[in-house]
């Protein structure tokens, strides 16, 4: 570290890990990734135990929209690009910047726990090594949440996580529980492979097409006018409403919130297969007897396959939960980052927002890499560091009224948040993250003869 010889211990290796690696090269931080596979990319590689990545998934925000700053994904990228292409971009990633060297790969972080004011890491090849600060970068898609209803399903029943290809609901009258993207998604995959598809949703919900006018609908969002959140939501309701029309034709509930208010979904094929009746819409399910799927709203169906797109728990099993506050099973961090309760405590990729993920992740890592930076020089810097953390309640909604669900309890609105990263960086003396603060650490051929 340009401040001295503490080291910081980063535990995986996926897309925010590598943001971390590259922030932390950029300012002289030292540092060590444990990545339990053996290859970058974390969940967006199949190959890696536990991803959740079916063949079919591909980004819900489009390429230019999610990319790190200063690499930018090629242009022979379709709009939303595959899992495939996004791992080898990450792949291509960690190559350019070098960060592959900073990487333990096929070494699990066992436990972290404290020792003084720093960390005591146990990996699980038993060796132990101590930092002075711990960033937990493992994500939030690695433990299923599966539901429980009333009665015995005597058919095939598992998590979503555990699906890969359409090939298997061939045969089978498959039904989807949940309506995320994910869920909405693998459907679509049931409504062409299936003998017969259903969907299970609690509630309505708004479907937003993937393009508007022909652009990415995040382009669309991003370049046009920044409009109060209120007039927003008016302005994409009515356009929803004219694309769409009316999706109770369809069997699908009335939305009892409004846009924005829930997680977007984006996916407008879903709303093709309905029409088309390759697929059907049913409520909650109230109950299972035998095969026979039981609906809240009195219909029953025999099925074959239930797959459950229900979500993931949040953990951090390698670190004890009391070094965090909980909020409807969510690390409660400041801005999403700093552990409130724990100094020296850091996490990215706990968050959920309503936009690109890995300039923000850039940005956000910039974030962790001063604050590193401040606590290692003590005094001011340290204090104003420390003070922010505690004291510091930012309202990160941008004035919307998210549903009261587990999955919103964190939630932020992407504006809202690099509104507020704007003013902490000015109060803290930081400054922002703009294009070309990486292109000196790419690797390229010339410069290692170079050097």
């Amino acid at each position: 570290m340009a401040t001295g010889s503490e080291r910081v211990c980063v535990v995986g290796g996926g897309p925010a890990g590598l943001a971390l690696a590259r922030s932390f090269k950029a300012h002289g931080v030292d540092f060590d990734i444990y990545e339990r596979h053996s290859d970058v990319g974390g969940l967006w590689d199949q190959s890696n135990p536990g991803s959740p990545v079916y063949n079919s998934a591909h980004f819900i925000s489009s390429k230019t929209q999610s990319h790190y700053t200063d690499f930018p994904m090629p242009d022979a990228y379709p709009d939303y690009p595959s899992n495939r292409q996004i791992h080898n971009y990450m792949q291509s990633f960690a190559d350019a910047f070098g960060l592959r060297d900073h990487i333990a790969f096929n070494t699990g972080v066992k436990t972290a726990t404290r020792d003084g004011e720093g960390w005591r890491v146990t990996l699980d090849n038993g060796e132990v090594k101590n930092y002075s600060a711990l960033v937990c970068a493992t994500g939030t898609n690695w433990h299923p949440s599966m539901p429980t209803y009333p009665g015995t399903f005597t058919g095939e029943i598992r998590h979503a996580s555990t699906y890969r290809a359409m090939d298997e609901f061939k045969g089978k009258r498959v039904l989807i529980i949940g309506a995320g993207n994910s869920g909405c998604d693998i459907a679509c995959d049931a409504a062409q492979s299936a003998d017969k598809a259903f969907i299970s949703m609690r509630r309505g919900y708004h479907f937003l097409p993937k393009h508007l006018f022909g652009m990415p609908a995040d382009v669309f969002a991003h370049d046009g006018p920044q409009l109060p959140m209120w007039l927003t939501q008016r302005i994409f309701g009515v356009m929803l409403r004219i694309l769409n029309g009316d999706v109770t034709r369809l069997g699908l509930q009335k939305p009892d919130h409004r846009l924005f208010e829930t997680h977007p979904i984006l996916n407008n094929q879903l709303l093709h297969f309905l029409s088309h009746g390759d697929i059907a819409a049913k409520r909650d399910v109230e109950r299972f007897d035998g095969k026979i799927v039981h609906f809240t709203d009195g219909t029953s169906e025999e099925i074959d396959l239930v797959l459950c797109a229900t979500g993931f728990t949040w953990k951090i099993p390698y670190v004890d939960p009391a070094q965090f506050s909980w909020k409807g099973g969510k690390p409660d961090l400041y801005m999403n980052l700093f552990s409130r309760e724990t100094p020296n405590l850091y996490a990215l990729g706990y968050m959920e927002t309503n936009g690109g993920a890995y300039k923000l992740f850039d940005e956000m890592a910039d974030l962790i890499t001063q604050a590193i930076i401040a606590r290692a020089k003590g005094g001011a810097a340290k204090q104003a560091v420390d003070q922010a953390i505690v004291h510091d309640r930012p309202d990160l909604s941008g004035g919307i009224k998210f549903v009261a669900s587990d999955r919103h309890a964190t939630y932020v609105e992407i504006d809202a948040y690099r509104r507020h990263m704007v003013k902490l960086r000015k109060r803290l003396g930081w400054a922002n993250v703009k294009d070309g603060d990486f292109e000196r650490l790419r690797v390229s051929p010339q410069r290692v003869a170079a050097e």
